[in-house]
């Protein structure tokens, strides 16, 4: 009985020990929250976080502060994600470069499918093969004929190399036959200036940083790469009604630092779900051209994966290589 009677005082000190993160957890959050974002203010990617970031701050009742750590292809801001605390006060934009990256990069000193923790997916969204307003085709088979008769001539923007805007463009280039010179930049929003402007010819950019410039006026779009037309710019063709099965979109989602609680990963899933259904933000989505992908994190990591190695094939068949 003395033995028992210094064991219980002990026994229930370390159960108090064990219960206190799990009742911080259900206090979480109770401080704003960090979300990484791999590429500078401008581009789809940070456009859908100050979105969701809004929503998230109301839901959460913390402030969600959007943090760019732009450059390496998405993969600085990436790599400070998964090195940052799995306490759920850092969150990361996961996008298309995440699935792109584990081919296109020989050496990454890490593993995103193993190093971070899916949350949820978020939207997905057709590209937009878009020209400068002077540029002499009105058609996407008039372009494709001017890039053949002008090979090396035609100056191709994307965001960065191996980012979706990229690659897009190189399987277009693959199933074409034609020759354009790759000029990568540090996000969407600089390669949308110098479109703008005429400095390069042609930009197949993600939608909903695009879409607004189409709808002014500044810039010409083509065609979609989705399938088929897109609702949000249904008098513009699919590429695939030129160039037959073609296809191309971009997704993104929100991940965490692999370590994170799951009852934090729970409660964001929820949150981010929840956003999805609302139906101010399905209008704000469906304006954009995105379509929701709502979900449990493990099917978001699914489709992750399933990306991974479409897009794999894509970088080795078209020879696309980190510049």
């Amino acid at each position: 009985m003395r033995l028992l009677s210094r064991f219980v005082p002990a026994l229930a000190l370390a159960c108090a020990a064990i219960a206190l993160p799990a009742a911080a957890q259900s206090d979480y959050p109770t401080k704003p929250i960090k979300w990484v974002v791999g590429y500078p203010p401008g581009g789809t990617t940070d456009l859908l976080a100050r979105l969701m970031g809004q929503y998230l701050s109301v839901k959460l009742g913390q402030q969600i502060v959007i943090e760019n750590r732009a450059g390496g292809g998405n993969n600085i801001g990436t790599e400070y994600a998964i090195r940052s605390p799995a306490d759920g006060y850092t969150l990361f934009l996961v996008n298309p470069a995440n699935a792109i990256n584990a081919t296109l990069y020989p050496r990454l000193n890490f593993n995103f499918l193993e190093d971070m923790a899916p949350v949820a997916g978020i939207v997905r969204v057709p590209n937009v093969m878009t020209v400068t307003k002077k540029f002499p085709a009105n058609t996407v088979q008039e372009f494709i004929d001017y890039a053949k008769k002008n090979p090396g001539k035609v100056n191709m923007a994307s965001s960065g190399a191996g980012t979706s805007v990229h690659l897009s463009g190189e399987l277009f280039k693959y199933m074409t036959g034609i020759d354009m010179k790759h000029v990568p930049y540090k996000g969407a929003g600089p390669a949308i200036n110098d479109l703008i402007g005429g400095q390069v010819d042609v930009l197949f950019d993600n939608m909903p940083s695009i879409i607004g410039h189409i709808r002014a006026g500044s810039v010409r779009a083509l065609g979609v790469t989705s399938a088929q037309r897109s609702p949000a710019l249904p008098d513009v063709p699919s590429i695939s009604e030129t160039v037959p099965g073609y296809e191309a979109s971009a997704w993104f989602g929100m991940s965490v630092p692999k370590g994170t609680p799951r009852a934090i990963v729970d409660r964001l899933n929820k949150e981010v779900n929840a956003a999805l259904a609302d139906p101010v933000m399905k209008a704000k989505l469906a304006d954009l051209g995105g379509v929701p992908i709502p979900g449990t994190p493990e099917e978001f990591w699914a489709l992750h994966r399933m990306e991974t190695e479409k897009w794999a094939k894509i970088v080795k068949f078209s020879g696309a290589k980190v510049e």
